[in-house]
């Protein structure tokens, strides 16, 4: 059986491109994306041409790989496919969810999907997780005039269960951050009331389980650590299943009864990134030149090796020594590009085969940010720490010299400011911070003296390198930190297919 799926809150489309891509013993999908919903323009962009790409297939164009490598322009493109292109267009909705006029567009779409799929419809998506984050409600807290229960976003998964109860499909994904379980209004757990809602929603009501076994733990069952699945990242999210009560006595093993997610060898930082081409930065209002950039690096492992001595600490020296070594090895190398047009490969047997595609002839999103000068020694600094101790410095680690202006600086509030990604482990969750300024998100590489680019970014979220985002940069650091991990988003699709198949999953399922 295929199911039709519908997105909300879908963002470039990590949920649809993992559900997508589940395919029976045949080849043929098992889910196919009815409709997915974005109110970001940029997002949606994303979003659509991902649809447009799905109208192909296994087999894309020669022109889609042209326009990845910007040798045509998406114009050209939608007027060579333009069968394509309207079946993309009917497949996706730039609408913003609960606002004035909006239920007038969606419900129809939602009840002819209702009508033409009653039995085998499945609805995923998570409302926006700013209010519920732990950082967004530390941000919160700090407004004098915040007051929660104000807060739309708070309530935005009331609309998630409206277009539940209009849409009553067999089964779905609800997805937040862990910040979701603790999160509060008036004293009552948010939580605690989303699965009351969830559960109670339309006639029949929908049985929520645990993609993993395991007692129940006050919510943090649903909680799903991403490196154990094969995501080369440290990202914990709440996912809740949910399958219509009429159906769960059809359902043979649930996941608390048996069907859950198996653990994944963990893949690391190093296994996905490490074969990617090498880049320079740039010196932000500087002349973008690499001879000037070369030197600019240069001087900030110098400055950040003198600084390094002088706190007169037996670890620092060696970071110092070290630091005056890739000095030397900077000055003498040769020029690196701001972006590479080789696509790079993956030390990952599984993952290689989920995100290389050996056609394309360019890497798209795959360019450096500019640098001040303060801030390429602290990357050196930082990078190089990271070498020599095997993990990336906390802010008592920084020589004094190095310190940004920071008026709490040392108070611990600023501990990891400036964090590098190390090699050997998954990295820390890509969040949409990423966009800001990336100091966050160090490249694990001193020489390279910079922060990860959105492709890096994009792989450690386990996007296939043919998928290209839309927008400016920023617009696409974004997409790609609110995004599920498409690979984690297929492991999810696989334990649905197989609870609704009545637990044949293992039968059923092509790898």
């Amino acid at each position: 059986m295929m199911f039709k799926v519908v997105d909300l809150f879908a963002g470039p489309g990590g949920l649809a491109e993992g559900f997508s891509s589940v395919r029976d013993e045949n080849g043929r999908r098992l889910f196919e994306i009815a409709l997915s919903v974005e109110k970001e323009a940029s997002a949606f962009e994303t979003l659509r041409l991902r649809s447009f790409v799905r109208q192909f297939d296994r087999d894309l164009p020669e022109d889609y790989y042209a326009y990845l490598a910007d040798g045509i322009s998406k114009r050209e493109l939608i007027e060579r496919f333009p069968e394509q292109w309207e079946a993309a267009r009917d497949e996706t909705l730039h609408l913003e969810l609960g606002s004035p006029g909006s239920n007038e567009l969606i419900d129809p779409l939602l009840d002819r999907i209702r009508k033409e799929h009653p039995d085998n419809s499945i609805l995923v998506g998570g409302p926006p997780c700013q209010a519920y984050s732990l950082v967004g409600r530390a941000r919160n807290m700090g407004k004098t005039d915040y007051v929660a229960r104000d807060d739309h976003r708070h309530f935005l998964y009331r609309e998630y269960i409206r277009i539940l109860e209009r849409l009553a499909p067999s089964a779905f994904i609800m997805e937040n951050v862990k910040g979701f379980l603790s999160a509060k209004v008036d004293g009552q757990r948010i939580f605690n009331m989303v699965l009351q809602d969830l559960e109670k929603a339309g006639d029949l009501g929908y049985t929520i389980c645990p993609l993993v076994a395991g007692e129940p733990r006050n919510g943090r069952e649903f909680v799903l650590e991403s490196e154990k699945y094969g995501v080369p990242q440290r990202r914990h999210r709440v996912i809740l299943f949910g399958i219509r009560n009429d159906l769960v006595n059809g359902v043979e093993g649930l996941p608390l009864g048996g069907l859950g997610l198996e653990p994944a060898s963990t893949t690391t930082l190093h296994q996905v990134l490490a074969d990617m081409p090498k880049l320079r930065s740039a010196v932000s209002r500087e002349p973008d030149d690499a001879v000037n950039w070369r030197n600019a690096v240069k001087e900030a492992f110098l400055f950040a090796a003198d600084a390094a001595y002088q706190e007169e600490s037996e670890i620092l020296d060696d970071v110092a020594a070290c630091l005056a070594e890739h000095a030397v090895s900077v000055g003498n190398a040769d020029d690196l590009p701001r972006n590479s047009r080789l696509p790079g490969s993956v030390r990952s047997n599984e993952l290689a085969e989920w995100l290389v595609d050996d056609r394309m002839q360019a890497l798209p999103n795959h360019e450096t940010r500019s640098h001040m000068r303060s801030d390429l020694a602290r990357y050196a600094f930082a990078a190089t720490f990271a070498q020599v101790v095997g993990k990336s410095p906390t802010a008592r680690d920084f020589p004094a010299l190095l310190a940004p202006a920071h008026q709490n600086w040392q108070s611990g509030k600023f501990n990891d400011r400036f964090r590098v990604q190390v090699w050997g482990e998954p990295s820390t969750t890509v969040t949409s911070h990423i966009a800001k300024d990336g100091h966050y998100f160090i490249h694990p590489d001193p020489l390279q003296c910079r922060s990860l680019t959105v492709r890096e970014a994009a792989r450690l979220q386990t996007f296939p390198d043919n998928y290209r985002f839309e927008g400016n940069r920023t617009q696409q650091f974004v997409q790609v930190g609110n995004a599920v991990p498409p690979l984690l988003a297929k492991r999810i699709a696989e334990i649905v297919a197989g609870s609704l198949a009545g637990g044949e999953q293992d039968e059923a399922l092509a790898a």
